[in-house]
């Protein structure tokens, strides 16, 4: 069961909603490659809000992924993207139901 998560939320700067929801498209590749990485959600909130939830073993696990590629790519184009530097919640679930 996944016992660490993190909330990640976006706001995409005006005129840049699709280049965001793109980028939360292509990110998927890279989480695909992270084995410690149990589930991983981009989602869209609102015209110009998006949001990843992702949930994790161990704390190990969460750490690697925050230092991960989606993480390195965020940093390089999140100037471009976002509004506002993104907010990373580290929580700790609670419940889950996964297949």
């Amino acid at each position: 069961m996944p016992a660490f998560g993190f909330l990640v939320e976006f706001e995409a700067q005006p005129g840049k909603e699709q280049a965001v929801a793109d980028f939360l498209v292509e990110a998927k590749a890279m989480v695909d490659a992270e084995p410690g990485t149990l589930a991983w959600f981009s989602f869209r909130r609102g015209e110009r809000s998006f949001a990843i939830f992702d949930a994790f073993a161990t704390e190990e696990d969460r750490e690697t992924h925050l230092h991960g590629e989606v993480r390195k790519a965020l940093e390089a184009r999140g100037g471009d993207l976002f509004a506002v530097t993104p907010t990373i919640t580290p929580v700790d679930v609670l419940a889950s139901k996964l297949p």
